[in-house]
């Protein structure tokens, strides 16, 4: 695993949780809503691929 992904997750909270709040500060919940479940997708999207390298290198380790 590299640090770059969790930077690469961090940032993308931070900035998911700065908009989210500007959005809920001014009166557009549903927008702040939609906001914090498109940055779940990213960072899910993300992390996807590191567990399917994951799966490959237990796979290679033990010969299935």
């Amino acid at each position: 695993m590299d640090i770059s992904l969790i930077l690469r997750v961090a940032g993308v909270g931070l900035l998911v949780a700065i908009s989210a709040q500007i959005l809920s500060k001014s009166g557009r919940d549903e927008q702040a809503t939609l906001v914090v479940i498109a940055g779940i997708v990213v960072v899910f999207l993300m992390l996807v691929r590191e567990i399917g390298t994951l799966f490959d290198t237990v796979r290679e380790t033990f010969g299935f």
